[in-house]
């Protein structure tokens, strides 16, 4: 059964593990289940290189924030850059949720930690959030930036609260009294946060965020606002102008890769492994043949 999605949703990419990560918060998380599970298809091995027929993706909910697991190959690793927000209203629930998530994994600083497959979260005391678990983006020093930017290219879409650091903890943050410390802005029903932490992670394509999309104007309108100043890559991702990785995908390509693998998987996959930005009309005649 498919997972309902945002406009929006985080895809994280694993070597082989992505069917266990998925199963693994889905037994954390409360309204949490997997859905549909994609497959590699025979074309294109000569691209991605992965078996005929094992995992490709696996869509999943955790207390109503869809996600995407991809299994592409050992190329990227998680770091702090991307982290998820957990948010608990009660200590019993940050404690559950602080030992259930770093079981296998790392404790930190701050309600910070780390879990078995390497994905920083934060565990964090909070009665009011909107949604339970909230993308956290770390920058240097160009959070509101990036927040302003993003809110200029997605519809309904706002800054919420912004926090300046103070003079408590200098000696650790370093930070000027006043500067932007976090932003919370909201991307057409998706919340994030941005976070000014010091230059010492990057993002990369770890974590990315996904773009669904209904026409070819959608697309061409999100390849090129939010590839502005970055860099286009293969199969509808890209980079934009801070390094945060991004996946324009039309959602007709989803509906598409949920039937069994045959011969109109193949010719659609062999297809779009071949493009940058998708083309929507050329993936619907691969599948017509």
């Amino acid at each position: 059964m498919a997972i309902a999605k945002r406009k929006i949703t985080p895809c994280l990419w694993f070597d082989t593990q992505a069917e266990e990560a998925a199963n693994h918060y889905v037994s954390i998380f409360k309204n949490a289940r997997v859905g549909h599970i994609s497959r590699y298809a025979k074309a294109g091995n000569e691209i991605h290189g992965r078996a005929a027929g094992s995992v490709m993706t696996v869509e999943f909910a955790l207390d109503g924030q869809p996600f995407v697991a991809l299994n592409g190959g050992p190329h990227f690793k998680f770091n702090e850059a991307v982290s998820f927000q957990v948010f608990c209203d009660s200590q019993e629930e940050i404690d559950y949720y602080r030992s259930k998530l770093s079981a296998g994994g790392q404790e930190g600083s701050y309600g910070w930690l780390k879990d078995k497959f390497g994905l920083s979260w934060q565990i964090v005391l909070s009665a009011i959030a909107k949604r339970k678990i909230t993308p956290c983006l770390w920058f240097d020093t160009q959070g509101e930036d990036a927040a302003n930017h993003y809110v200029s290219i997605f519809p309904d879409s706002h800054i919420g609260h912004v926090s300046r650091y103070g003079k408590a903890g200098h000696d650790i943050h370093g930070r000027t009294e006043g500067s932007v410390m976090t932003v919370a802005f909201e991307l057409d029903g998706q919340p994030f946060v941005a976070l000014n932490g010091g230059p010492h992670f990057k993002f990369d394509e770890a974590v990315s965020f996904q773009v669904f999309c209904d026409s070819q104007d959608e697309i061409d309108y999100y390849w090129s606002k939010l590839g502005a100043g970055g860099q286009e890559g293969p199969c509808g991702w890209l980079k934009d102008k801070f390094g945060l990785s991004w996946q324009v995908v039309p959602s007709q390509l989803i509906e598409m890769l949920t039937q069994p693998v045959d011969e109109k998987t193949e010719r659609v996959t062999n297809a779009f492994l071949h493009m940058k930005k998708f083309d929507i009309e050329a993936l619907k005649q691969a599948y017509a043949g």
